[in-house]
């Protein structure tokens, strides 16, 4: 029977740990609909309270730790339901949903956890007892609470420039920020004692499989079909400079991602692959560009959408302002009133459809109209350049530390003031 993990936000977002089998269908619990607790205008029945028991029962055996007393394990869980109701109950005052296809990818990434496809996850949860349903209801619950939580927490937590510039200072700000890779290599060992003949052999297999991967072919699956020598290592996972093996620690820097180089050391032939790097300069293009947004209607449709832009683009080329009709017709509110314009982009910032219309768009050109998931679109390029962004780069990644450092301190002290604020009646 396979052991299913259910940790698909990477951590439990309750003070209780909370397992899988919470919400496995326990036959032997006695359906009981006795209320233990008022929380504002929804109810902790009794069945509630003994599943959660026995799931966190389940979790401290399975792990080999010491039970609670009961007293205290009952106590802890009955705050637990309490804190959710409340969260649940906020959620939906403020209109929160989750839609079913955030769902299903939430269930799908639980089931890739465990590495089983959706259809082999939910045959293993009935195997073990369980109900998918049930799972995916308190999957829901989950997703709710966190959107809660963060909402309410991260307008609580402010980091200043001048906290982002005091920690850069400090030696684990430098550290922080330092380059970091992830390198895989292949090693065919050479060893001091092999003839030089043997010694030859190794080395022109090496270039031949080094000028193979350098016209294309996949490095991993060139290392793992190499049968004539065979070969060592792998993938060394995101490392600092200072973690890397000496022999990398000069190559590193040189080497871009994608890339592969070959060297040699004491112990053979390294075949080098920089699979990705973080943190290094970042040199980005830059695109300025101003844009028409018209969206359709019950009374406006694709077609006559694509019309009225292809219309106004004629305008524009007969020596019509653009941002004169930007101001006009532009059903894009942020950037109407400022006559289309978006400022500077750069990739990553705009759905793809518009990314890919803009970059294949000359300086001072407009593009044919468009469809996003906005609306339809024509666009101006006005500017391009090529702007160095590893300074900011560099103080997002310090700014996002504090800002996690904060958020666990913050978080509790809102959950304390809800619970605090809330109407509860325990029985």
């Amino acid at each position: 029977m396979v052991k299913l993990r259910s940790n698909f936000l990477g951590g439990s977002i309750y003070p209780i740990v909370f397992l899988l089998t919470s919400v496995l269908c326990r036959a032997e619990i006695q359906i009981l609909d006795q209320v233990v607790a008022v929380v504002e205008d929804d109810v902790v029945l009794s069945t509630e309270l003994r599943e959660r028991l026995e799931s966190i029962k389940d979790g401290v055996k399975a792990r080999g730790l010491e039970q609670p007393p009961e007293d205290v394990l009952i106590r802890e869980t009955l705050d637990a339901l309490i804190l959710e109701s409340i969260q649940l109950q906020l959620g939906k005052r403020a209109g929160v949903r989750i839609s079913d296809s955030m769902l299903d990818s939430a269930m799908q990434r639980i089931a890739a956890s465990n590495q089983l496809s959706l259809a082999e996850f939910r045959v293993a949860i009935t195997e073990q007892g369980g109900s998918y349903d049930m799972m995916r209801q308190q999957v829901l619950r989950e997703m709710i609470i966190q959107r809660v939580q963060s909402g309410n927490v991260n307008r609580r937590i402010q980091i200043t420039e001048q906290e982002i510039t005091n920690f850069l200072e400090t030696d684990d700000g430098q550290r922080l920020i330092q380059p970091e890779y992830r390198i895989i290599q292949g090693l065919l060992a050479i060893s001091q004692d092999e003839n030089k003949i043997e010694k030859k052999k190794k080395q022109d297999y090496a270039d031949k499989l080094f000028n193979r991967i350098s016209k294309g072919e996949s490095f991993e699956k060139v290392i793992s079909e190499a049968d004539e020598y065979p070969f060592s290592g792998g993938d060394l996972g995101w490392r600092k400079l200072e973690d890397l093996p000496s022999i990398f620690v000069e190559l590193a820097p040189t080497l871009d991602p994608g890339k592969t180089t070959k060297t040699m050391s004491p112990n053979g032939i390294h075949l080098v692959y920089m699979a990705e790097s973080r943190g290094r300069k970042k040199i980005v293009t830059q695109t300025k560009a101003s844009h028409i947004l018209i969206k359709t209607s019950e009374v406006r449709t694709e077609d006559q959408a694509e019309k009225l832009l292809e219309n106004i683009k004629s305008e524009v080329e007969n020596d019509k302002e653009f941002s004169d009709l930007a101001r006009q017709h532009s059903e894009d509110i942020g950037s109407a009133s400022e006559g289309g314009s978006l400022g500077w982009i750069r990739s990553g910032q705009m759905v793809p459809e518009f990314e890919n219309t803009m970059d294949s768009t000359r300086i001072g050109a407009i593009s044919i109209p468009f469809k996003s998931q906005f609306g339809w679109h024509i666009l101006k390029v006005d500017d391009r350049q090529e702007k160095d962004i590893t300074d900011e780069m560099k103080r997002n990644k310090i700014a996002e530390f504090l800002h996690n450092r904060k958020y666990q301190e913050e978080l509790d002290a809102w959950l304390q003031k809800i619970r605090d604020e809330a109407f509860v009646d325990i029985k």
